[in-house]
């Protein structure tokens, strides 16, 4: 996460988000199919473990896939606004679905009710220092479900008091501005950290975007499409003595 604020808007030029702000030569591909490779490297596998320790050699644990429609964890209010809310991190537009349109808060519902939503498999006994190093990670007792039920109600809290509207009644301008605000704490939150809960979504949403669509998002593949990543196809024996030539099959899912 950046922490000068400017680590999802104004890098998609596609799509302008603040008062003149712009970095020429990226797009939203580029900065996608970077956040891919984060992703595939090092976050969505920490959230997508089926089972916990003890484990035996040679053992398998199927994915049970996702269903969609409806949500365990988020009120309806609480999914309307995580459904804005993704939707202006990665919007629809001419390359394909955003966030909204793949699923994303279902996935994301699906993980709060799990192990994840619960940091179940961390450590969670204090102290939680202040001002924690970079190198320290999360220093909060709360739990994810804790920081999307808390945020979400102190989000609504602030767009209440401050615009006398919900902040899915917001237009798109109000939202970019605001989710800056929220990245770069500039905006104080009742009773929790704006930047807690920016990352949070942030960091949720371009998981839910890139992980197998088994697990709730990335419908019909579509962040894989989006950066040309083939998916889990059992191999690759057909094309690897055909180098220089493009790959056209479609993405697997598992």
């Amino acid at each position: 996460m950046a922490e000068d604020g400017d680590h999802w808007f104004g890098k998609q030029p596609s799509r302008p988000r603040t008062e003149g702000r712009s970095h020429s030569g990226v797009t939203r591909r580029s900065l996608l199919a970077s956040a891919a490779l984060l992703i595939t490297a090092s976050g969505v596998s920490a959230r997508t473990v089926t089972k916990v320790l003890p484990w035996k050699p040679n053992e398998a644990y199927p994915v049970t896939p996702v269903v969609p429609g409806g949500y365990l964890f988020f009120t309806a209010n609480e999914a309307a606004t995580i459904d804005a809310f993704v939707d202006r991190l990665i919007p629809t537009d001419e390359l394909g679905p955003g966030a909204k349109d793949a699923d994303v808060t279902t996935f994301i519902d699906r993980q709060l009710t799990g192990p994840y939503g619960g940091h179940d498999w961390l450590y969670m006994q204090g102290p939680f220092p202040p001002n924690p190093l970079p190198t320290q990670g999360l220093q909060s007792p709360l739990t994810p479900r804790q920081q999307y039920r808390q945020g979400l109600a102190a989000l609504d809290a602030y767009c209440t008091t401050t615009f006398n509207r919900r902040f899915v009644q917001l237009n798109a301008d109000e939202q970019d501005k605001l989710i800056a605000g929220l990245e770069k704490a500039e905006i104080q939150l009742p009773n929790i950290s704006s930047r807690m809960l920016f990352n949070a979504i942030y960091s949720n949403t371009m998981e839910g975007f890139f992980a197998d669509p088994i697990y709730g998002g990335n419908r019909d593949m579509a962040g894989w499409k989006l950066v040309g990543f083939p998916g889990v196809r059992y191999d690759f024996r057909d094309v690897i003595d055909k180098p220089n030539r493009p790959y056209t099959l479609p993405p697997v899912s598992m």
